[in-house]
């Protein structure tokens, strides 16, 4: 699934392309995703212009003079940059809506279908308190994102300190892949109780949620299956996994085999010996 990295490595992608520009129209070849495309979708933003694109946790946030596209990638999804010409050939069975602009197209493709593409109207109000929005915590490079907030939001959970992060209530976007690699970088179990961890661990545990998620972004997020950015290329933060997807295999740190457990129905995965 597309985490925050690759979330915000598609909004860099598509961004220079389409801000600015006018939507001349939108092609909606399968309605049923995850929830319906709202009808008429196109009718409403033919002719209009996107002043931003930004991100909320996992969810990208195209922005016109009357409202915001809400746009999840879900578990399969990608969107792409392609040229204008891209409407001259047959599109392929999960290419399931185009947004077409004078020189480009931009396509989501989702295999799976449990991507989304929303409206929300700017007499609805602040596209922040949409009811998929409003629950997320702090996006994790914000100022709000602290030491302080992760030790007070944790103070009486009993939850896994992985389920917490995952839970997305304190912070956004440590998905399941991230919150693994950020865990063995702050040196924490991930089954330990997130309220008994002390506040001099989470200030590292804080650190590393920034430092893992900024690196994956540099280098284009992870490619497991599905996930490429804008321009078709492949992410490649997943040469550098310490601990993900690594069961058997020697830590990168002290040798010993990375050790597999499931945690909410998720695959975790950890050193015995680098995480207490």
């Amino acid at each position: 699934m597309p985490e925050l990295p690759e979330v915000e490595v598609t909004r860099r992608g598509i961004s220079p392309h389409i801000t600015g520009q006018h939507i001349e129209r939108i092609d909606v070849r399968t309605p049923a995703l995850r929830w319906p495309i709202p009808s008429g979708l196109d009718a409403m933003l033919a002719g209009r212009r996107v002043e931003r694109v930004e991100r909320r946790g996992k969810y990208l946030l195209i922005e016109v003079d009357t409202g915001w596209l809400i746009v999840h990638l879900g578990m399969t999804g990608t969107l792409r940059i392609l040229p204008r010409s891209a409407l001259e050939t047959r599109p392929e069975k999960h290419d399931h809506v185009d947004i077409v602009f004078g020189e480009c197209v931009l396509r989501l493709r989702d295999p799976r279908r449990f991507g989304a593409v929303l409206w929300h109207p700017r007499e609805a109000g602040d596209v922040a308190r949409h009811p998929l929005l409003l629950p997320l915590g702090v996006e994790p490079f914000s100022p709000e994102f602290t030491t302080q907030l992760l030790f007070d939001r944790t103070r009486g959970r009993s939850m896994s300190i992985k389920q917490a992060l995952l839970a997305g209530d304190i912070v956004v976007g440590v998905g399941n892949i991230y919150a693994s690699e950020c865990l063995f970088r702050a040196g924490i179990h991930p089954a330990r109780a997130a309220g008994r961890i002390s506040k001099a661990r989470y200030e590292k545990l804080a650190e590393a949620i920034r430092d893992t998620l900024a690196e994956a972004i540099t280098k284009g997020g992870s490619t497991l299956r599905d996930f490429v950015g804008s321009d078709g290329a492949r992410g490649y933060f997943q040469l550098d996994y310490f601990v993900y997807d690594r069961a058997g295999e020697p830590c990168r740190v002290c040798g010993t085999p990375i050790r597999q457990i499931v945690q909410g129905q998720r695959s975790t995965f950890y050193c015995i010996q680098c995480q207490r």
